[in-house]
C-alpha cells in the first residue's frame, strides 16, 4: 500500500491519464449497459432529431440514437487501434531486433523494404492498398499495419546497435548461449521500454489514421457503429444538424488526448533519470 502511494505521489500525471483511459476502455467494454437504446435500431420518423432528454446526443439520418452509436463506436475505434498498435509493434519490433544483431543481407533487406514503405506519403499508400483489399474494418488495419510497421523497426535496430557490441554481449556468446537466448534476455528488454512509449503515444495517432479511412469510405461500413464512419455520415448535414459531427469528433478528440498524454508520462515513469 505504501508502494501504491509512493508511486502516485511520484508520478501523478501518470495515474491520472491511466484512470481517463482505463475510463474510456470502461465505457468501450459496458457499452450495452451505458447504451440507453439499440445503436442499430432505425425509426425513421425520429431521422434527425436535436439532443434531447429521449435521445442525448440526437438521432442520425436513420433515426438511430446517436448517444448509443458514439458509445459503441469506443468499441469498434478502440479495439482496431490497440489491435493496430500490437501488430505494427510486435511486427516491427521483431524485425528491427533481427535486422540490427545480425546485419548483413538480412539487414539490408529489411531495411530497404522499410525504406521504400517510407518513401510513399503513408496514408496514401493505405487508402491504396485498403482500396485493393476491400473497404472494411479489417482491411483498414492491415492497410495500416503494412506502411506503419517500419517506425517501430528502424527503432529497434537503432537501439539493438547500441549494445550488439558490448561486453556482456561479448560475454554471452563466448559462454555458449543461444542467439535466442541472447535476442530474448539482452536485446528486447533493452528495447521494450522505447517500444513501449512509442506505442502507447500510437493509440490516437492509429485512431485517427483508422477515422479518416473509414470517413473515406475504405473503414468501417454502414451500419456499423465507428467515429470515423460517423462523421462521413453527418457531413451532409453539418449546417442544420452539427450535433452529427460534435459528438463523434469529440468522442475521438478526447480519446487521442488522453492516450497521446499517457504515452508522455509513461515516458516519465519509465525514464531512468527518475529513478
Amino acid at each position: 500500500m505504501k508502494k501504491a502511494a509512493g508511486f502516485i505521489k511520484k508520478n501523478p500525471s501518470f495515474c491520472v491519464f491511466a484512470v481517463l483511459a482505463l475510463a474510456v476502455i470502461a465505457v468501450a467494454v459496458f457499452a450495452p449497459a451505458l447504451a440507453t437504446h439499440d445503436p442499430y435500431e432505425a425509426v425513421l420518423t425520429n431521422a434527425v432529431q436535436p439532443p434531447s432528454a429521449e435521445h442525448w446526443f440526437g438521432t442520425d439520418r436513420m433515426g438511430r440514437d446517436l448517444f448509443s452509436r458514439v458509445l459503441y463506436g469506443a468499441r469498434t475505434s478502440l479495439t482496431a487501434s490497440l489491435s493496430l498498435v500490437c501488430i505494427i509493434m510486435v511486427a516491427g519490433t521483431l524485425l528491427g531486433i533481427v535486422a540490427g544483431y545480425f546485419g548483413g543481407v538480412l539487414d539490408a533487406v529489411i531495411m530497404r523494404i522499410s525504406d521504400m514503405m517510407i518513401s510513399f506519403p503513408g496514408m496514401v499508400l493505405a487508402i491504396a492498398v485498403a482500396g485493393i483489399l476491400g473497404a472494411n474494418m479489417t482491411n483498414a488495419v492491415i492497410a495500416i499495419a503494412i506502411v506503419s510497421w517500419t517506425k517501430y523497426a528502424r527503432l529497434a535496430r537503432s537501439l539493438v546497435l547500441k549494445i550488439r557490441s558490448r561486453d556482456y554481449i561479448a560475454a554471452a556468446r563466448v559462454t555458449g548461449s543461444k542467439t535466442s537466448h541472447i535476442l530474448w534476455k539482452y536485446m528486447l528488454p533493452n528495447a521494450l521500454p522505447t517500444i513501449l512509449i512509442t506505442g502507447a503515444t500510437d493509440i490516437g495517432t492509429m485512431m485517427l489514421e483508422i477515422a479518416g479511412l473509414s470517413f473515406l469510405g475504405f473503414g468501417a461500413q454502414s451500419p456499423t457503429a465507428e467515429w470515423g464512419l460517423m462523421l462521413n455520415e453527418g457531413r451532409a448535414y453539418m449546417t442544420a444538424s452539427p450535433w452529427l459531427m460534435v459528438f463523434p469528433g469529440l468522442a475521438i478528440f478526447i480519446t487521442v488526448v488522453v492516450f497521446n498524454l499517457l504515452g508522455d508520462s509513461l515516458r516519465d515513469v519509465l525514464d531512468p533519470r527518475n529513478e
